[in-house]
């Protein structure tokens, strides 16, 4: 489970990490990463914490796959938190065969699609 500091909540993060990041699409989910974002309603830290949030549409499947899916993402998100840069954002949007896919197979993924944005923030 994300803890509260760590989850995209509000429509307008979601849509400036969709719109303004970058984004590494994979045959079971795309990946959206914003860095270097701060959040405006924050407290101002120097730091903010590395946020996330899932879209897992109908097209995924039925709302048991839904869930089941959207708990596998953030277990796997939450272990990766550290490889993100402070204060980014990170939007993760199952694609329809994710809902038949297994644990590894996300996995698998994610860590190639979050590979490739970081390489490129790293040029």
């Amino acid at each position: 489970m994300l803890s509260p500091d760590h989850r995209l909540r509000r429509r307008e993060d979601f849509a400036n990490a969709v719109r303004r990041g970058r984004r590494a699409g994979r045959p079971l989910l795309v990946v959206h990463l914003r860095t270097s974002a701060t959040d405006p309603h924050g407290p101002g830290e120097s730091a903010p914490s590395t946020r996330a949030g899932f879209v897992v549409s109908k097209a995924v499947g039925n709302a048991v796959v839904r869930n089941k899916v959207k708990r596998r993402l953030r277990h796997l998100v939450r272990d990766r938190l550290a490889q993100l840069p402070p204060g980014s954002l990170v939007v993760v949007r199952a694609l329809p065969g994710s809902g038949d896919a297994g644990h590894e197979d996300l996995a698998r993924d994610l860590d190639a699609a979050l590979a490739r944005l970081l390489g490129d923030v790293a040029r």
